[in-house]
């Protein structure tokens, strides 16, 4: 008990001590403490919105590149379409070729049958007239 008695003693004369200072005590120390630490407060705010302007400035770079970049992503997909378009043109192509050519043959085929049996052919057409 007695050391609880002593710290609210302690209390209450801090207290009375910070009644009875004068305002004008008050003022004279807020001023004080003021112009010693005002000056270096404002280069502290003025360096950080120079760091804050920075980042944002950094940040629309930044923003700017990742921007480019997607483009770029997106030209290396465009070329990877028209290689593969290319291709399949190559194997169209390719089909188209054969087709041209198995019909020749066909064509060719037809042909050399009908000139090997046209000889029977005329002569049935001559027995069946």
């Amino acid at each position: 008990v007695d050391r609880s008695e002593e710290l609210l003693l302690s209390f209450y004369r801090c207290s009375v001590e910070i009644m009875c200072v004068n305002q004008q005590t008050v003022e004279r120390l807020t001023d004080g403490f003021l112009s010693h630490y005002l000056t270096e407060l404002c280069s502290s705010k003025r360096a950080l919105q120079e760091l804050t302007q920075n980042q944002v400035i950094l940040l629309d770079t930044l923003e700017h590149k990742v921007t480019k970049f997607r483009k770029c992503n997106a030209t290396i997909d465009l070329n990877a379409l028209f290689t593969e378009a290319k291709d399949y043109h190559s194997k169209l192509l390719n089909i188209r070729r054969e087709m041209i050519a198995l019909h020749d043959q066909t064509r060719f085929h037809i042909r050399s049958t009908l000139f090997i049996h046209y000889p029977e052919i005329v002569r049935i057409d001559t027995l069946n007239s």
